[in-house]
C-alpha cells in the first residue's frame, strides 16, 4: 500500500509550484525561434501529412537532421563521404581541406539551428558535420552534374539511371533542407575546385540541374540566377512566381468563381497559354487564359511541400502556390472538369484517373488557410464574377448550353420550335373567320 506523504503545505501551493516549474522549462520540441523570420524549415503540419504521407519524406537522400541516420537512406549516406573525398582530391594547395570547412561553418551553428521549426538534440560537433558533409554533397553532386567537376565512369549516381530522378525531388522536400546561406558560403569557398561551365551562380547551378526532374526556361534561369532562397525548396519555388506579380487593390467583397462545367455554360472561354510558369492565370474579353500544365507525381510533391512552407513560413513569404491551388479547387468539382480543361490543352494528367486529379485538389484545398480577398488571383475572380452578372452574352450562352448542347438536345429543340410554329399557324386560322377576315373557301 502507498505510503501517504502529509505535509503541512496547502495543495494549491504545491500546484503553483509545480507549474511554476513547468513554465521555467526549455521546450524540447518547439524551437524558441518558431514564428519568426529566421526559423524557415518545419516539420510538415499533420493535418497536410495526411493528404499524402510519402511527398513529404525522402525516398532515398537525407539532408539537415529531421530524416538523418534513417536506415533506408544509407546508400546515398555512404555516397555523401565518397563525394566529399573527392572533391578534397581536387581540391589544390591553397584552397580549403576539412578542418577549413569546419571551421567556416563553425561560427554559423546559432544561425543554422534558429532556422529549424523544431529543436535540434545533435550537440555542435554532429551538427556542424552534417551540415558540412551535406552541404558539400550537394555541391559536388551539382557540379558533377553540371560538367564544372568530373565524374568518373560508372559513378553510382549518374549512372544509375533513376538516381538523378529521386535526388531532385529529394531536394524539394521542405523536411529535407538546409539553410541557403549554408549552401551559398561553401559554394564560394569550393570555387577553386571547379572548371569551366556555364553556371556561375549556385541557384542557376540548381535550377538548371532540376530539369531533369521539373523543367524551367532559360530565361527563368538567368532571371533567377542571383536570387537567395530560404532554401532548395524556396528557391525553386521562387522560379515559377512572375518578375511582375499582378497588382490589383483589396476588395473584401470578392467572390469565389463557380466550376469549369458552370462557367462554359455562362459563355466564358477557356484557353491554353505558354508561359515560364503556370501561375500566370488571366481573365481578358471574357476568355480564362491557363497556362498549360502536367499534372504527374512530381508537380503534386512540389505542389504539396510549396504550400506546407508557404502555410508555415505565412508572414513572410508569398503565398502563390497556395493560391494557385486553392483556385484550382474551385474550378475543378467533378472529373468532367479535368477532361474539360484536358481537351483544351489546359492540363495534361499523368497522374491516374480523372477522379484522382480532383481528389487532390479538393483534399489540399480543404486543408489549407487561404485568403480569397488578398491573393494574386482575386482579381480574376473578381473579373470572372462580374463578366458572369452583366450582358446578355450569358443569358445566350446559357440558352445555347442547355439547348444546343448536344445534337439530340438540338434536334429536341428544333421538333418543339417547329412544333409551336405549327400550333401558331393552326390557332391563328381557326380564329381568323371569327375575327373580320373572309372565310376560307
Amino acid at each position: 500500500m502507498e505510503e501517504i506523504v502529509e505535509t503541512d503545505q496547502p495543495s494549491y501551493l504545491i500546484t503553483i509550484k509545480e507549474m511554476e516549474d513547468k513554465i521555467k522549462e526549455t521546450p524540447k520540441q518547439l524551437n524558441h525561434t518558431a514564428g519568426k523570420e529566421s526559423c524557415c524549415i518545419f516539420r510538415v503540419p499533420p493535418h497536410l501529412v495526411q493528404i499524402n504521407q510519402k511527398a513529404y519524406h525522402p525516398q532515398i537522400l537525407s539532408i539537415g537532421p529531421y530524416h538523418h541516420g534513417k536506415p533506408h537512406l544509407n546508400m546515398i549516406e555512404e555516397l555523401k563521404w565518397k563525394y566529399l573525398g573527392q572533391l578534397l582530391d581536387r581540391t589544390p594547395p591553397n584552397g580549403l581541406k576539412l578542418d577549413g570547412y569546419l571551421k567556416l561553418v563553425t561560427p554559423m551553428e546559432n544561425q543554422i539551428r534558429d532556422c529549424y521549426s523544431k529543436v535540434i538534440h545533435f550537440n555542435s560537433s554532429d551538427l556542424i558535420k552534417m551540415m558540412v558533409l551535406d552541404g558539400l554533397f550537394i555541391i559536388e553532386y551539382l557540379s558533377k552534374w553540371g560538367g564544372l567537376a568530373p565524374c568518373a565512369q560508372g559513378d553510382p549516381i549518374f549512372f544509375g539511371g533513376w538516381i538523378p530522378y529521386l535526388l531532385g525531388t529529394d531536394l524539394l522536400l521542405l523536411e529535407n533542407q538546409i539553410p541557403f546561406f549554408v549552401l551559398q558560403t561553401l559554394f564560394e569557398n569550393t570555387r577553386i575546385t571547379r572548371s569551366g561551365g556555364d553556371y556561375q551562380s549556385l541557384a542557376e547551378l540548381f535550377l538548371a540541374s532540376m530539369n531533369y526532374v521539373m523543367p524551367r526556361p532559360d530565361e527563368v534561369l538567368k532571371r533567377i540566377g542571383n536570387v537567395e532562397g530560404k532554401h532548395l525548396l524556396d528557391l525553386f519555388r521562387l522560379s515559377f512566381i512572375p518578375p511582375s506579380p499582378q497588382q490589383h487593390p483589396r476588395n473584401e467583397d470578392v467572390q469565389l468563381i463557380p466550376s469549369v462545367e458552370k462557367l462554359d455554360a455562362a459563355g466564358i472561354k477557356f484557353k491554353a497559354t505558354k508561359c515560364d510558369t503556370f501561375l500566370e492565370i488571366r481573365f481578358r474579353d471574357g476568355v480564362l487564359e491557363i497556362p498549360h500544365i502536367e499534372m504527374d507525381d512530381v508537380t503534386t510533391l512540389f505542389f504539396l511541400n510549396s504550400v506546407a512552407f508557404e502555410q508555415c513560413y505565412y508572414s513572410y513569404r508569398s503565398n502563390h502556390m497556395t493560391a494557385y491551388t486553392t483556385f484550382m479547387s474551385i474550378l475543378i468539382k467533378n472529373p468532367s472538369d479535368v477532361g474539360f480543361l484536358c481537351d483544351r490543352e489546359i492540363m495534361e494528367n499523368f497522374i491516374g484517373t480523372e477522379k484522382e486529379v480532383v481528389q487532390f485538389f479538393s483534399n489540399l484545398g480543404k486543408e489549407v488557410v487561404s485568403d480569397y480577398v488578398d491573393n494574386y488571383l482575386s482579381k480574376v475572380a473578381e473579373d470572372v464574377n462580374e463578366y458572369r452578372s452583366k450582358g446578355w452574352h450569358v443569358q445566350w450562352a446559357g440558352f445555347k448550353h442547355t439547348y444546343f448542347n448536344t445534337p439530340w438536345a438540338f434536334i429536341s429543340a428544333l421538333a418543339a420550335f417547329i412544333l409551336l410554329i405549327l400550333t401558331m399557324i393552326q390557332a391563328f386560322f381557326a380564329i381568323y373567320p371569327y375575327a373580320g377576315g373572309k372565310p376560307i373557301g
